[in-house]
């Protein structure tokens, strides 16, 4: 699958360019030029542009594999919110212009904003272009130390509308999508760490991964990251058989499981290494706290449980979910799984 071979070579890419100093760099504020050039030069930020408008033409399905490498490696550039960025001014007619660039919704703080040279905001289906330096920008963290900056708007340089297809949510709904497979695959990032630390570190003569009790936490560990990875894959499938706003239903399930296992895996990871995992020189934390911000973005948990439950019941979505059964049956088995012909 092209998507599984471009995600091997993005792996390639970041194992040569970015490592926990990059990474430690980055939160403390300074943008990782030499990780950026070295990913920028293999061309993916317009996987999801159309081959029409000079993109690869991928689709959601094939950049699932990238995005989980990215997760792996701790996220140390943009080029997710890239991709996404790209995807959304592609499908509203504007021309992708170079250079770093990053999306948001409206109103909601912008990932990379301060480092970024375009700004992609989205209001409903509207899509307006910015110039970063054209913007007045209040600098913000989240816990994961990745920039999460507010600006204050001024005239885009080009404004477009999005296909039906997008819906009115579009931007949460990607960010969703984009963040589910970054947190699987910074889940399989931590389990490698965990399960590395368990058949090296040694007590009572043996090491510790020989103990059943880490064995059982190891295994629901992944367990979590693969559930998180095949839900995370549907989304995806979904996405592309019947356009973001109709995959709502599979992109709210990805980001429900994927949190879900952020929680518990990050937590058994650190049970596993102890006082390791959070040293400042360790990879660990910083796997684990991208864990707890992504897991917030693009909606948590409850936002999606929610817009399930109103989906399920054939209500608006965001609309209050009442205690009465809906046709749930009906609802799963009418969806169709294979991408469109």
């Amino acid at each position: 699958m092209i998507g599984d071979e471009l995600a091997d070579q993005l792996a390639r890419a970041l194992s040569d360019a970015s490592d926990v100093a990059t990474l430690r760099a980055a939160e403390s504020g300074a943008f990782p030029q030499a990780a950026w050039d070295a990913l920028d030069a293999l061309g993916l930020g317009a996987a999801l542009v159309p081959d029409a408008r000079g993109g690869a033409g991928l689709g959601f399905a094939e950049i699932a594999p990238l995005l989980e490498a990215l997760g792996r490696a701790g996220a140390p550039v943009p080029l997710a919110e890239g991709i996404g960025a790209a995807a959304l001014l592609a499908a509203a007619g504007i021309d992708v212009p170079p250079g770093v660039l990053t999306f948001a919704a409206a109103g909601v703080p912008v990932p990379w904003g301060r480092h970024a040279a375009h700004v992609v905001v989205v209001d409903g289906a509207r899509v307006a272009l910015h110039a970063a330096a054209s913007l007045r920008w209040r600098e913000a963290m989240n816990i994961a130390r990745e920039a999460r900056d507010t600006p204050t708007m001024a005239a885009p340089i080009a404004e477009g509308t999005l296909p039906n297809a997008w819906g009115n949510d579009a931007a949460r709904a990607l960010t969703a999508l984009l963040r589910s497979a970054q947190i699987a695959g910074a889940l399989q990032g931590a389990l490698a760490l965990a399960v590395d630390h368990a058949n090296t570190r040694k007590q009572f003569g043996r090491p510790i991964g020989r103990f059943q009790a880490v064995q059982q936490q190891l295994a629901v560990f992944a367990a979590e990251t693969s559930a998180a990875s095949v839900a995370a894959a549907a989304a995806a499938r979904a996405a592309d058989a019947r356009g973001l706003a109709d995959a709502a239903f599979e992109i709210g399930c990805a980001k429900v499981t994927a949190g879900e296992a952020a929680a518990k895996g990050a937590a058994i990871a650190h049970q596993v290494l102890a006082a390791m995992g959070i040293t400042e020189e360790h990879a660990l934390h910083h796997l684990t706290r991208r864990l707890w911000s992504w897991r917030d973005e693009g909606g948590s948990e409850r936002f999606w449980s929610a817009r399930i439950g109103a989906l399920v019941q054939g209500a608006p979505c965001g609309a209050t979910v009442q205690s009465t059964p809906g046709p749930l049956w009906t609802f799963l088995t009418s969806r169709d799984q294979e991408p469109a012909a």
